[in-house]
């Protein structure tokens, strides 16, 4: 009998038979038993592995069941004829081929790569102090109802209506709980031809560069603003019209402009709440200029304070806002759930362009959010959420004002789900970036989110979600540390 040693690096928190399978499969995928002879047998594995002998017989008969072996009396188990790989044969191998590979650097019509953009650690989680934005606590996800949502979707009593192509529509129960749940709460009315679901706000904002914008399309957005959304808008060749941002918002300017990207509820990266006044300044400067808002209200759910004002939407009269959210920001970023409100016949344009896409955003996972709102699970969750955010902003806000009074916080940005700090002018805070990342703290430079020709940098920013709430302020105490040797 031939040997082969398999390994498995067995993580506690998976089930044996799980990693015996995945490690089993992974060694008949990768061609590794010969097609003749027996895998090792179940007591061999098993001694191997050092598992139950029950573990690896539960396994092999499963494997079995599934098609990929073959049991044979007193024999042992073999590949299944499917699984069996060939010898190659050198003399058929393929021709060499003696031109060059094509030089795509040549062919490429655009290069997204190159565009500037706010680039955070892969391994942020690895730090011992990651006041890093946009990730969430995992702990603090509702792990006990998403399952009985999916329990709900999975459990066998209806017909599976998530398995069939949908081609380009959405699942209108969803599109129900967030007519009726969801948008509501931000004082918006809308029909249900009015919503488009897409993977995310970020998609919506693709989707509309796609069908609004050219290079003679000027659009207005905040300074210092959102990345990702003026290098999508970017793609169109649009041209970009930086307006600045004090505390109330964005600035209007005497030059009118085709398109006005905002995020009034909690401006990126400032976290400054668009004033009453501002927010009727510029929709009335919108009307009287034929010009569209491009509203992205994406933390209308993660929002925790206690009163906020409505949507621009809701005060929209002339059809004049485009409304994009996100229904994933404050449950799991990684789902990559939001929604677009427009005039109908955008909506079905916007949809006939994502079919041309991805044809819609995955039916069982509309479906499983569509219950996990009907139930309630997720006003539970938005509870629980609001409550624990507020209380991360004020320990981190009061270990700031205490630790770091030097670094001020933008008037305006009360309650946002990060704060913007400013430096004194002689900090440069790329180096305090990296030497904090250096003693295990993780913030954000801030010159990034400028569109100055020299953008000042003296900004960074700071979230609160990802961090164990009881590392917040020794966390801010080796921040300060680092910012007293500069």
């Amino acid at each position: 009998m031939i040997r082969h040693f398999l390994h498995v690096d067995f993580d506690a928190q998976r089930g044996l038979q799980e990693q015996v399978r995945e490690t089993l499969i992974n060694a008949i995928l990768s061609g590794i038993f010969p097609p003749d002879a027996p895998l090792p047998s179940c007591r061999a594995l098993a001694a191997q592995l050092n598992v139950s002998r029950n573990t690896t017989a539960l396994v092999f008969e499963n494997l079995v069941n599934e098609g990929y072996l073959l049991s044979r009396p007193r024999s042992g188990y073999y590949l299944h004829p499917d699984y069996h790989q060939p010898q190659v044969n050198p003399t058929l191998a393929a021709p060499v081929c003696e031109s060059a590979a094509p030089r795509w650097g040549n062919r490429l019509k655009i290069q997204p790569s190159q565009q500037e953009s706010i680039l955070k650690p892969a391994g942020w989680m690895h730090y011992r102090y990651p006041f890093i934005y946009g990730q969430p606590d995992t702990h603090r996800f509702p792990l006990a109802s998403w399952r009985a949502a999916a329990n709900w979707l999975h459990g066998g009593i209806r017909d599976p209506a998530w398995v069939v192509d949908h081609i380009d529509q959405d699942v209108p129960m969803l599109i129900e709980q967030i007519r009726t749940r969801v948008l509501p709460k931000r004082g918006i009315v809308a029909a249900p031809d009015e919503i488009l679901i897409t993977l995310g706000s970020q998609n919506a904002l693709y989707l509309l560069t796609r069908l609004l914008m050219s290079p003679d399309t000027r659009v207005a957005v905040e300074n210092p603003g959102f990345r990702e959304a003026i290098n999508t808008f970017m793609l169109a060749d649009t041209r970009i019209v930086p307006h600045a941002v004090d505390e109330e918002g964005l600035v209007l300017t005497d030059t009118p402009c085709d398109y006005y990207y905002v995020t009034p509820g909690h401006q990126v990266p400032t976290g400054v709440s668009m004033s009453k006044a501002r927010r009727a300044q510029l929709l009335d400067y919108a009307a009287r200029h034929d010009a569209v808002i491009v509203e992205d209200d994406y933390d209308s759910e993660s929002n925790f304070m206690q009163n906020p004002l409505p949507a621009l939407k809701a005060s929209d009269r002339s059809g004049r806002v485009i409304y994009v959210s996100s229904l994933s920001k404050a449950l799991s970023p990684g789902l990559r759930l939001g929604f677009m409100v427009a005039d109908p016949d955008l909506i079905d344009e916007a949809r006939a362009l994502r079919r041309l896409m991805y044809r819609h955003p995955p039916a069982n996972i509309q479906y499983q959010m569509a219950h996990f709102l009907a139930q309630g699970y997720y006003e539970t969750h938005l509870r629980r959420y609001h409550d624990d955010s507020a209380r991360r902003w004020e320990m981190l806000a009061s270990a700031l004002h205490t630790r770091l009074p030097e670094c001020t916080l933008m008037a305006g940005s009360e309650h946002a789900n990060a704060f913007w700090l400013r430096t004194p002018e002689a900090i440069s805070t790329q180096q305090l970036t990296w030497r904090a990342a250096h003693a295990g703290v993780l913030i954000e430079p801030g010159a990034r989110h400028f569109l100055d020709a020299t953008p000042p940098d003296n900004f960074f920013r700071m979230g609160f979600h990802a961090i164990n709430p009881d590392a917040i302020a020794p966390g801010v105490d080796v921040l300060r540390g680092q910012l007293e040797q500069m």
